[in-house]
Parts: structure tokens; C-alpha cells; sequence
């Protein structure tokens, strides 16, 4: 269990797959397949829908609420055809692949685990703002009364206008309070301690 320990990721991880081979090979053409069976979805999905006229719309012919709707419905269709099944069979298959597992190579797997949680831990930024600004576009769009006025219908300068507009009134919306919560910290704590 200790030389386990020593091993780096990439030694310990070329040792597994040595040794559970066979697993690895099922898990990559589950992973293949369903990047198969995605796109499939998707193409089915495309030429099924009544949004954007089962594929033959033109990017004039759409409007905000068929793009939140796309988005929306393509998301749920692949959730059901191919995300539950790939979770259901990545957790039974882990678990059998687990349970059958010998002790010594479980604790094997506990040890580095809590080895790597010990480690700084770096994240990525996710895209929370960019869907928090594209749910912000919709409603001033909507206030506007264009939510469903085809894309083609207005100039494009209009479309850009008004994503620069949202963004202006996020920071007003936000950035306001933020600073005034900022200034009444900074006068009753921070000045109080530097003093």
C-alpha cells in the first residue's frame, strides 16, 4: 500500500489499467458510444423538430424563443437517451468493478484518495457567467417586446446594441449595491481596524 503511495498519478494509473485492462477497453467503448449516440440524438433531433422547421430554417428565420427552446428540449433528449443510460451503466459497472475488487487494491484507492484531497485543490472558472448573462439578454429582449420577432427582422446592430445594454444594466443593477455594501464595510471595519 505504501509503494502505491510513492508511485506518481501517471505510474499508478499506467499500473491499473495494466492490471484491469479488460475494464478499461469497456469503459472507452461506452464512452465512444455515447459520444455516438449524442450526436445521433442530435442530428434526430434537428431533423424531428418543429423548432427551426425540422432543419430547413434559416438563422433569419429564428428567434430567441426557439434558440431557448432548442437548447432546452436538445439538453433533455440527450439526459434521457443518453445520459441516464451512461450513468446507470458507469454506476452498476463501478460497482460490480468495485465490489469485486480485492481489499489490498481498495485501500490502495482509499490511500491516494485521501492523498489527493490533502493537495491545493486549482479550479477552472465554469460558464455561470455567461449563462447568467444569456438569461439576462432574454429578459431585456422580452422587456423590449422582441423575444419572439425573428432574428432577421431587425439589423444586426440592434442585436448587438442590446447584449452591450444588458451588460450596462448588470452592472448598474448589481454594481451599485455592491459598492455601497463596499464603502459601508470599509467605513465601519476595515478604517476601525487600521485605526
Amino acid at each position: 500500500m505504501e509503494k502505491s503511495n510513492e508511485l506518481s498519478d501517471e505510474q499508478f494509473w499506467k499500473k491499473k489499467i495494466k492490471e484491469h485492462w479488460k475494464a478499461f477497453v469497456v469503459a472507452i467503448a461506452a464512452g465512444v458510444c455515447a459520444i455516438i449516440g449524442g450526436i445521433l440524438v442530435l442530428i434526430w433531433f434537428i431533423s424531428t423538430s418543429p423548432i427551426g422547421n425540422f432543419g430547413f430554417a434559416t438563422i433569419a428565420e429564428w428567434n430567441l424563443d426557439w434558440v431557448v427552446g432548442f437548447f432546452i428540449l436538445i439538453f433533455l433528449w440527450e439526459l434521457l437517451f443518453v445520459g441516464v443510460p451512461l450513468c446507470l451503466f458507469f454506476g452498476v459497472g463501478g460497482y460490480i468493478c468495485w465490489k469485486r475488487l480485492p481489499e489490498e487494491e481498495k485501500d490502495e484507492f482509499r490511500a491516494r484518495e485521501k492523498k489527493g484531497k490533502q493537495r491545493a485543490k486549482t479550479a477552472g472558472g465554469g460558464g455561470g457567467f455567461g449563462f447568467f448573462m444569456f438569461i439576462a439578454y432574454c429578459i431585456y429582449i422580452a422587456v423590449q417586446g422582441n423575444y419572439y420577432t425573428p432574428f432577421g427582422n431587425l439589423p444586426y446592430t440592434y442585436w448587438l446594441a442590446s447584449y452591450f445594454l444588458t451588460f450596462m444594466w448588470i452592472l448598474i443593477v448589481l454594481g451599485i449595491p455592491a459598492v455601497i455594501i463596499l464603502l459601508i464595510v470599509y467605513f465601519t471595519v476595515w478604517r476601525k481596524k487600521t485605526e
